[in-house]
């Protein structure tokens, strides 16, 4: 990435959860909004080792004025830094060398982790996506091309077919957790179309929207990823 990259890590014992942010881009950003402290029944058993690392956000997606082409240029960079250099170094943490990878993040950090779970299913075995976006099309000003039809979720898993779709029904799962309140119009939509697809390709999946009352806020994304994470991890 040419710079430090902040990694914030919680935990003595269990699976590994990576967390990407939202917007903010920040590592720090699920200990400042409660989600740690949501997960500390988990975290506090040994259940769970959650690891939030900061992103650039910033310079792939939210920066709109920016040349697309060199926007999703930086978004490959920090893939090749997670999958080259974080993996690496949260499995040296858990002294396990393929131990699987779980991937949770809230709106723009849902699309990371859809991304990674089903570009690098052996790795992300488990992908909790809550409210998100699937299509990165609004961000992208209409550019195409290789790169950003494999970054774009709603566009590439339709077309996975052979050793490619083998290699995410036999590897990984998604969860996709929306509400359908207030700032959630167009995400459980989208959550919903992206279900339709995963279903089709027969890929892992469940899709979890709540109620009109739920809002796109931290509020709800504590709630939904303790029920959520302990159902995967608390047993």
């Amino acid at each position: 990435m040419g710079r430090k990259l902040y990694l914030w890590q919680y935990g003595h014992f269990g699976p590994p959860l990576l967390v990407f942010p939202s917007a903010s881009g920040m590592a720090h950003e699920w200990e400042s909004h409660g989600m740690i402290e949501a997960l500390a029944p988990l975290i506090d058993r040994g259940r769970l080792k959650v690891y939030c690392v900061e992103s650039n956000v910033s310079e792939a997606w939210t920066r709109r004025e920016t040349d697309p082409a060199w926007r999703i240029q930086r978004h490959l960079t920090y893939e090749r830094f997670v999958i080259d250099e974080l993996v690496p170094a949260i499995r040296r943490d858990c002294r396990t060398p393929d131990i699987p990878i779980a991937v949770t993040g809230c709106s723009l950090g849902a699309l990371y982790s859809a991304n990674v779970a089903l570009k690098h299913p052996e790795i992300f075995r488990y992908a909790l996506c809550l409210s998100g976006r699937y299509d990165i099309t609004e961000f992208t000003g209409g550019h195409d091309g290789v790169d950003f039809y494999y970054n774009n979720p709603i566009a590439f898993v339709p077309q996975l077919d052979g050793p490619a779709l083998d290699r995410v029904r036999h590897n990984t799962h998604l969860t996709l957790v929306c509400g359908r309140g207030k700032w959630e119009d167009g995400n459980w939509q989208e959550a919903q179309r992206f279900a339709g697809i995963l279903d089709a390709k027969g890929i892992p999946h469940y899709l979890d929207l709540w109620g009109t009352e739920v809002a796109h806020e931290w509020v709800w994304w504590r709630r939904q990823a303790a029920m959520h994470l302990t159902q995967r991890f608390g047993r």
